[in-house]
């Protein structure tokens, strides 16, 4: 509570408005923006007036504000629509398309995100008709957008538009050929192959649209495909418009493709292009179009600062010699992404297999760090699946007691703000991966994911700014006990995804993951995924004391869970908006639960999300299409972020 009387009994050194404006300000920064106009505005007027300070209305961000309502966001643009210059409500799934055309009322919007909006051709002109100053937009193009039924006003909108975020669930070029002066184009490609009837799409439906895409200004080129044939089809026509003429200020090119995707005439003539006539910053290709390829031999780069070599055949020696120009050019670098690289950072030798050794001298020359000590350079037996390089480091003294020696334990000892960790045995497969096909069959543990155990978990616990942690295919965990230290040491912790820990047979980490939750306060996302897995009444008292937790995704072959259970999880936790479990239980006991869920808590809880469905069941990709494309991203399919997501390419 705030006290306006000049004879507060608190004194001001103890009192809430006894800061400075300038702290003040920084921590109703924190406050998400319907709670600060709505509710705190009213509570003096000292906070009245600081809550319209330009520095917190001019950016509104409602993505994962789940308390946000229709009526609440109604009023929130009512009272400060006219000061706001940026506003995201991108994965608002539950808010209706006549809240959307509020957004319309903004009309200073200079950059708007309405990713996972319900959004029609009709809708998304009368918006955008009223946005004159808008410069970046983000959007879904779903099945029934006609770019024919957008005025001439919105036209003029998107003319001035300079960088556009487009996720295409249909065969369109969407509004990119209005798009005139684009300068960063990201693509995300989620065309299913067939319709729900049944029916089979084709890329060729676009062949007919008489405009198209416009690239003369473009500087990022950001493409990512989800499985299908249909998305290539498609993706194909993007690019062959690309191909005609390179764009001279092109400076970041990126296509992320799962599985094979074939090199055809018109990108051969555009990688050509490219390499003759612009100088790269950012580079991410389908490895079939590098492995054997002199492609990179000619590829000329200004100043990098994202590279991706994911699954290609790519050694040691090529990454350094031709590609990092023997690391004089690292300073820049911010992201480098070296999965499913056998021998990247291994000595160039024809005789040496994927599993051998990495290369403390190749790891060196990345890290730009002086050489490592002779008593490091023994045989290392560290994890080698992929890190983010170019974070500053400096050394930090961590906990008492013997350390992991190996060439990646000694590169995370000296990142100490590393923030987001991966650890992922290469030859890891989800029962329900985001840009993979699902495989059934996987393969056994490769030799650097065995040599983590509890010991090596533990140690993670020494970053102590650390947010985001995924734990995959580690079959040496034993008790868990690493885990515990995390939860402990790491209290920054908000997104946490654990699979195939430990033996596949049994799960030997409940202890010690209960332990652990019971320490994450801040914890808002939790994946687990693990054959067996019992969900039983422990699980999820344990979980309960997760008192921020808002989404939880379980995956569990042949697992169990209890009602019960899960029902007073729900009731205890009341900020989860997020539950979905696909377990070994039977078709009626999941429909039963998701029933009894979505009774007792939607009303409460505008945004809930709930699917509970038999992992094994034939419906479950019918069951996935009608999820939120934010949880699929975010929380229910698997997939690395540290290798699927170039960093700095969208605000």
């Amino acid at each position: 509570t705030c006290d306006d009387s000049d004879t507060a009994p608190v004194a001001d050194s103890a009192h809430l408005l006894g800061f400075s404006d300038e702290i003040l300000l920084h921590i109703l920064s924190h406050v998400p923006s319907t709670d600060l106009v709505l509710n705190v505005r009213r509570t003096c007027r000292k906070l009245a007036a600081l809550c319209l300070d330009k520095s917190l209305t001019h950016t509104v961000l409602l993505q994962k504000d789940y308390e946000a309502s229709e009526d609440k966001v109604k009023r929130l643009v009512k009272e400060i629509g006219r000061d706001v210059q940026q506003l995201s409500m991108a994965g608002c799934y539950w808010l209706s398309g006549t809240t959307v055309e509020h957004v319309a009322r903004c009309r200073g919007l200079v950059r708007v995100n309405l990713s996972g909006c319900p959004l029609t051709s009709l809708r998304l002109s009368k918006v955008l008709s009223a946005l004159p100053h808008l410069r970046s937009l983000a959007i879904d193009v779903s099945p029934g957008f006609d770019a024919s039924q957008l005025s001439s006003e919105c036209k003029a909108t998107l003319s001035r538009v300079r960088e556009l975020k487009q996720t295409l669930y249909t065969p369109s070029y969407g509004v990119v050929p209005c798009c005139t002066s684009l300068e960063k184009l990201l693509l995300y490609f989620e065309i299913l192959d067939r319709t729900r009837e049944g029916a089979v799409l084709s890329g060729q439906l676009m062949v007919g649209q008489s405009n198209v895409p416009h690239y003369q200004h473009l500087r990022v080129f950001y493409a990512r495909l989800a499985p299908g044939y249909i998305n290539q089809e498609v993706v194909r026509l993007y690019l062959a418009v690309l191909s005609d003429r390179t764009p001279e200020n092109l400076h970041a090119f990126l296509i992320s493709v799962p599985g094979s995707f074939a090199e055809s005439g018109a990108t051969r003539n555009l990688l050509e292009s490219m390499a003759r006539n612009v100088a790269l910053d950012a580079l991410q290709l389908p490895k079939s179009w590098l492995n054997g390829s002199a492609l990179l031999q000619h590829m000329k780069f200004s100043s990098p600062f994202y590279f991706s070599f994911s699954r290609c055949a790519l050694s040691g020696g090529h990454l350094l010699q031709r590609v990092i120009d023997g690391g004089r050019d690292l300073q820049s670098l911010a992201g480098l992404n070296l999965s499913g690289c056998a021998h990247c950072l291994a000595p160039d030798c024809l005789l040496r297999k994927a599993e051998d050794d990495i290369d403390p001298a190749i790891l060196e020359a990345l890290a730009d760090r002086a050489p490592i000590p002779p008593t490091m350079r023994a045989v290392p037996r560290g994890f080698g699946k992929k890190v983010r390089i170019g974070v500053q480091s400096a050394p930090f003294p961590g906990p008492a007691g013997p350390q992991p020696s190996s060439v990646f334990w000694s590169l995370l000892k000296n990142v100490p703000f590393l923030d987001r960790l991966e650890l992922i045995g290469s030859n890891f497969s989800s029962a329900m991966p985001r840009n993979e096909p699902a495989i059934r069959n996987s393969l056994p543990p490769c030799s650097r994911a065995q040599s983590v155990g509890d010991a090596e978990v533990a140690a993670i616990g020494q970053l102590a700014f650390l947010r985001h942690l995924t734990l995959a295919q580690l079959p040496s965990i034993l008790t868990g006990s690493g885990l515990v230290s995390i939860g402990l040491q790491c209290q920054q912790l908000q997104s946490l995804s654990l699979a195939h820990l430990g033996l596949m047979g049994k799960v030997v980490y409940m202890s010690g993951l209960s332990d652990m939750l019971k320490h994450c306060k801040r914890l808002k996302d939790l994946r687990l995924e693990q054959p067996y897995f019992s969900a039983n009444a422990q699980f999820f008292q344990a979980l309960s004391q997760c008192s921020a937790l808002q989404r939880l995704c379980l995956v569990s072959r042949s697992g169990t869970l209890q009602p019960e259970a899960v029902l007073a999880f729900m009731a205890r936790c009341l900020h989860v908006v997020v539950c979905h479990l696909f377990t070994g239980e039977s078709l009626s006991t999941c429909r039963s639960l998701q029933q009894a869920l979505l009774r007792s808590f939607q009303a409460e809880r505008p945004a809930l999300n709930v699917v509970v469905f038999p992992l094994l069941h034939e419906g479950l990709t019918d069951v996935i299409r009608d999820v939120p494309m934010v949880h699929l991203d975010e929380v229910t399919l698997f997939k690395s972020r540290v290798a699927e997501e170039p960093p700095n390419l969208w605000w």
